[in-house]
């Protein structure tokens, strides 16, 4: 469904003049600020890493350790199959679609947060929502400021893979709704 919809964004994107093409391919914003998203996610994972400690301790790197293989998988599949249609959606075709109506850098921002955020209570879990809303927010402030989806895609492939290697990955797995539904 997700490549669907990433699918038809693209297609009206592609039809639109006004569109700058540039965006999809531009990895050139990434050469440049590559240490400062580095150093974000590293403290960042630190971050994570002491919280799923402190508060999950049994869910702490859990897959790396009992599924390595699945885990691996995860790490490659994950950017490809997943992060990259929702940037096309969230960021891409979000701003070009609603640059007229959210007008504002902040608004703008908070917007496409916000549709990231609602996109994942699909996954039933306060945490998936409120941690989608803030990387939505991260990702879509650096979408705003350079224009670029391979900066973001990396970037949210990143904080993605992130979530599975700490442990939060089961709030993001649709198979923990499906468990929680008795399916």
């Amino acid at each position: 469904i997700l490549w669907v919809f990433a699918a038809f964004c693209m297609f009206i994107l592609l039809r639109d003049k006004q569109f700058d093409r540039k965006q999809l391919w531009n990895f050139l914003p990434l050469l440049s600020v590559w240490k400062e998203i580095l150093l974000r996610f590293l403290i960042s994972f630190v971050f994570f890493a002491v919280c799923v400690y402190v508060f999950m301790p049994e869910h702490l790197f859990r897959l790396v350790k009992t599924h390595p293989l699945l885990w691996m998988a995860i790490m490659i599949l994950y950017p490809v199959f997943s992060v990259y249609p929702q940037e096309l959606i969230y960021r891409v075709y979000f701003f070009h679609r609603y640059r007229n109506l959210f007008r504002g850098k902040w608004l703008m921002i908070a917007m496409s947060a916000l549709a990231f955020g609602y996109m994942h209570l699909i996954f039933q879990n306060w945490i998936a929502v409120v941690l989608t809303i803030l990387g939505g927010w991260l990702f879509a402030a650096s979408f705003y400021r350079y224009k670029s989806t391979s900066l973001v895609f990396w970037e949210h492939a990143l904080y993605g893979c992130l979530v599975f290697t700490v442990g939060l990955g089961q709030f993001f797995y649709m198979g923990s709704v499906m468990a929680r539904m008795g399916s």
